[in-house]
């Protein structure tokens, strides 16, 4: 069930998107965003991420900033708002990655846009558990470093246990589940018609930015030959140095926490939104630094295997050689 506001059956019909990217998370969706922006015929709005229509992962309402300052809705008034901007002509979407994840997500689209296409990105599972597991130590939702012993915590953390401190959606830290592509598909593929949704590969896309957007163009029916200026975000090439303290520079920046709160009416007050963010960027580097730790290749082939099957059932589920393309053919 969408949330609703008293406002929505009172006011003129609002827009709502025609699209929707619903993941993966570190397969490039950030830079699609960023590409597809500066398309004149679509309207995505800046705030990446509303997370909305996914009621089961849906951001902590106490924390309801998002990046650059913007807020995450918190009602479906609130969500239309996002896109009240567009002119009539221009196709409307939005780029969510908890979507693919979340178990409503694809119901709740259904329910707001039945026509809707939708957009899914997937990436070789070993190689995006790891890139997600480091994004998650890089913003503090994950406070294990290691990949091996993190997985391990997968069923004590359904129990409730070892759950980072301040964490909302520990689901997130369900590694495993997030790489369960084919039944994630099928959520979807059971409410939208296969030729409204693109599945595209994260090799495809690295390889060849273009060709890759404008397949998206087409199942948007949008103008494909609009030049493509090709756009790489949100790159995970940097790992921790001090969790405690990082988190500290990451509540400041955010506004949350202790320290965050006790001194938010006085920054506030002597500083604007920019001067604050930019001098976190001056504190964080003293945090971080930007060697990605080596790869721990046995548990990497330990995922492969893992995830055999998983990759079997999605090539045929797709129609397409990902076990060749992705070297599970020479496991053993």
């Amino acid at each position: 069930m969408l949330p609703e506001s008293p406002a929505v059956a009172q006011s003129p019909p609002a827009r709502v998107p025609d699209f929707f990217i619903v993941g993966s998370p570190k397969t490039g969706t950030t830079s699609l965003h960023a590409m597809l922006r500066r398309h004149p015929q679509i309207y995505m709005p800046m705030l990446k991420e509303p997370q909305f229509l996914a009621d089961d992962l849906r951001p902590d309402p106490k924390r309801a900033r998002a990046a650059r300052g913007l807020e995450y809705p918190q009602t479906l008034t609130d969500y239309l708002a996002l896109f009240e901007d567009a002119s009539p002509e221009q196709r409307v979407g939005e780029a969510s990655t908890t979507y693919l994840t979340s178990h409503t997500a694809a119901r709740c689209i259904s329910d707001l846009q039945p026509d809707a296409r939708i957009i899914a990105i997937l990436r070789e599972p070993a190689s995006f558990l790891r890139s997600l597991h480091l994004q998650y130590v890089q913003v503090y939702m994950e406070t294990e470093r290691d990949l091996r012993k993190a997985m391990a915590l997968e069923e004590s953390r359904r129990q409730g246990k070892h759950i980072p401190r301040g964490l909302r959606r520990p689901q997130l830290l369900q590694y495993s589940e997030q790489a369960r592509y084919v039944e994630q598909l099928t959520r979807y593929h059971s409410r939208f018609a296969r030729e409204h949704m693109l599945v595209l590969i994260y090799d495809d896309f690295v390889s060849d930015n273009a060709a890759t957007v404008r397949q998206v163009l087409r199942l948007l029916d949008v103008d494909e030959d609009f030049p493509i200026t090709v756009k790489k975000r949100n790159v995970t090439d940097r790992t921790v140095r001090s969790s405690r303290a990082g988190r500290v520079v990451y509540s400041m920046r955010k506004g949350h926490g202790p320290i965050a709160r006790t001194g938010k009416v006085a920054v506030t007050a002597l500083t604007t939104p920019r001067v604050r963010r930019n001098a976190a960027r001056l504190i964080r580097p003293l945090f971080v630094r930007n060697d990605v730790p080596p790869t721990d290749e046995s548990f990497m082939l330990e995922l492969r295997r893992r995830f055999k099957p998983e990759v079997v059932a999605l090539s045929e589920y797709l129609s397409r050689d990902l076990v060749g393309l992705w070297g599970y053919d020479n496991l053993d």
